[in-house]
């Protein structure tokens, strides 16, 4: 395994990789509806499974800022991908930093490698941004405990078996009865689902699985009834600052490609991009991507220097305002180049899908949107300042 020591090399390393790997390959991997199973494995073996995982646990022992360096580099040419490392990365990261000497020994090494992949499995057919009223309930038996129900929108599903999954551990008991267990998809009782068939972002391996009598032992169970929901919602405020900048990569990106054609493609004898009404269409998805890169940037900030209190409201901000202005920021970007923006040979199309996909992922723009109005009176009134 080739290891980065520190970040500039890291980016060295994983803009190579997004240029030779993830570029050539990503259209052919939403076309075929498939995970990118062989990419994942060869990012394994530049580390990009363990970034935040300390170097004594086989990781390159960095922090959130490197982790979104990486994920920001990636999205440019496949946030589906990014998404899909980010997440196998994460549940690596958890059981390093919570998981037994059991959970280490027999998934880590596994899972930095690219041998297995990793989910991290809240949603459910029926309870997503409302992760308090999830119903798959764990039952104590002799030994452990007997995991019933269904998980869906899953990230990775379609090819992760070593998944952090949170139950119930009591019906009714809402976010206190909460707790979370790591799942091992070859065990008895895990019945995968197919794919959820969506239409764009294939590469993220959205799908499902079923609980069925799963046995889980007491030596499974990550963190107990009213420390679960704590950890989620502190893990969430990181999840949603990596959503924003996937969003701002994916505009940049676009916006660059855009303003490319427009300086090479003529029209009445000088290039279009010189053509007031494509110049400030433009000039007005610029104004959008910096703001949003602003905000996230304080969020990231906040992520890796705060509490998880103090990161709440920056994450909230920049999720919204990123989904926000990429998806009609992108379309912009595929009119200003006419027709032409609609050809494979260009990523707009996969970036206008993952930027409608990220109004979901993480709590939607609507959750953000509460989150922030609920903030009003304490972080906007006059009593505030």
């Amino acid at each position: 395994m080739i290891r980065p020591t520190d970040l500039d090399e890291l980016l060295s390393v994983v803009e190579d990789f997004g240029e030779r790997t993830v570029a050539p390959n990503a259209q052919a991997w939403d076309r075929d509806r498939v995970m990118a199973v062989d990419a994942l494995r060869e990012a394994a073996t530049l580390g990009l499974l363990g970034i935040e995982v300390p170097v004594s646990q086989g990781g390159l022992g960095m922090d959130f800022g490197a982790k979104v360096a990486v994920i920001d580099a990636l999205s440019r040419s496949s946030m589906a991908f990014a998404f899909s490392l980010v997440n196998t990365h994460n549940v690596a990261a958890n059981i390093a930093r919570r998981g037994t000497d059991v959970h280490k020994e027999r998934y880590l090494d596994d899972l930095l490698h690219g041998r297995r992949f990793g989910s991290t499995a809240l949603s459910e057919p029926g309870a997503g941004s409302d992760f308090a009223a999830i119903t798959t309930l764990a039952t104590p038996v002799d030994g452990g405990w007997r995991l019933d129900g269904e998980k869906a929108w899953i990230t990775n599903a379609a090819e992760s078996d070593v998944i952090v999954c949170y139950v119930q551990t009591e019906k009714g008991a809402g976010a206190k009865g909460i707790a979370s267990f790591l799942i091992d998809g070859r065990r008895d009782g895990f019945v995968r689902s197919a794919p959820h068939d969506l239409y764009g972002g294939h590469t993220i391996g959205t799908g499902g699985f079923v609980l069925d009598g799963y046995l889980a032992t007491d030596d499974d169970l990550l963190a107990p009834a009213g420390e679960a929901f704590k950890a989620a919602l502190s893990s969430i405020n990181g999840a949603r600052t990596y959503v924003a900048v996937m969003c701002c990569a994916m505009l940049r990106a676009s916006l660059g490609i855009a303003v490319d054609y427009g300086a090479q493609r003529h029209t009445f004898g000088r290039p279009i991009i010189e053509h007031q009404g494509l110049a400030w269409s433009l000039a007005d998805i610029a104004n959008r991507l910096e703001a949003a890169q602003a905000l996230t940037d304080r969020a990231i900030d906040a992520v890796s220097n705060g509490s998880p209190a103090d990161a709440v409201l920056p994450a909230a901000h920049a999720k919204k305002f990123a989904t926000e202005a990429a998806e009609p920021g992108i379309a912009g970007c595929i009119q200003a180049m006419g027709a032409a923006g609609l050809r494979s040979e260009y990523p707009l199309g996969r970036h206008l899908a993952a930027a409608r996909i990220a109004h979901f992922t993480d709590g939607s723009t609507e959750i953000q949107t509460d989150r922030i109005a609920r903030s009003l009176v304490a972080s906007y009134g006059r009593s505030s300042t």
